[in-house]
């Protein structure tokens, strides 16, 4: 769609009453007990991911979607090793604000004291031409024809997808928020196709309007919105290491220097082993789909 005609140049009365702090988001003016839903981009497919299980592949370029929310900002993340599949490892540093690390980055992680000062910011600084610390946006959405299920999806926009002019139909997550904003429609008003750009060599997304949501869909939007769920899927929490192995070095330091009991022979002391630690929560699987022409 090259022009906004999706309302003929007005939005439905029942669309006005909608706050939206989504479009906004997108267009960069802002800052379960079996796991989250996600949709992942893996392998160039839309897989849908409960925690680390996939229940669903689509075999389609593109997918139509209702964004319901969106992070406020971009925000950053840096693994200081090398990606290794089915790993679920922590970043070393990570930013939420896209400006400094976040106050739970340990002391000895960060990175730099603010982002645009440091060296994992560089081009060139991870694989290729490409940056080590790398942008994302996150994004709640429901599935066009399975709103009713009222199952919000977590989808992670990698840099690709977010910045850049684009063109026509074809335009980035940022680039796609303006020209909503620009026509006063809001995002959550509308279903949006995610489509794969099939020239890139890595995941890159392209987002354009459909058509407006329906009433029915509208008071779903409206109800989801700011829930739990949709909250859960745009913020981006790491979860502190815990000092498990320090105390049981501590532990064993303390017993190597305790008096023996009274006895001619001392006992040797006893190692101490450190109890296993219980294997942190599966984190979900990226959502986001791929797209031809």
């Amino acid at each position: 769609m090259s022009e906004m005609t999706l309302f003929n140049g007005e939005v439905p009365a029942y669309l006005r009453e909608l706050q939206d702090d989504a479009t906004s988001a997108i267009s960069g003016g802002g800052n379960s007990s079996e796991g989250q839903y996600k949709l992942s981009i893996k392998g160039g497919a839309f897989r849908e991911m409960v925690g680390n299980k996939e229940v669903r592949v689509s075999e389609e370029r593109s997918m139509n979607v209702i964004i319901i929310k969106a992070a406020p900002s971009v925000y950053r993340s840096y693994y200081a090793g090398a990606y290794v599949e089915g790993q679920n490892a922590s970043p070393a540093c990570w930013s939420v604000n896209n400006q400094t690390p976040a106050e739970s980055v340990p002391a000895d992680q960060k990175q730099a004291n603010k982002c645009m000062d440091c060296k994992q910011n560089i081009k060139g600084s991870g694989q290729g031409e490409s940056r080590a610390c790398r942008y994302q946006q996150r994004v709640a959405l429901l599935i066009e024809g399975e709103v009713g299920k009222r199952r919000v999806a977590q989808l992670i926009c990698p840099a690709t997808s977010i910045f850049g002019e684009g063109e026509k139909d074809k335009l980035p997550l940022q680039a796609y928020g303006r020209h909503l904003k620009a026509h006063g429609t809001p995002v959550t008003g509308v279903v949006t196709q995610i489509r794969f750009d099939i020239n890139s060599p890595t995941p890159k997304l392209f987002f354009k309007p459909v058509r407006p949501i329906t009433e029915e869909e509208f008071r779903i939007v409206k109800e989801l919105k700011d829930s739990p769920a949709a909250e859960e899927a745009v913020n981006f929490t790491v979860s502190p290491p815990k000092p498990k192995e320090a105390k049981d070095e501590f532990e064993t330091v303390k017993k190597l220097a305790t008096p023996a009991a009274a006895s001619d022979e001392v006992e040797e002391p006893k190692k101490v082993v450190s109890k296993k630690t219980a294997e942190p929560a599966p984190e979900l699987a990226d959502l986001v789909g791929k797209w031809d022409d």
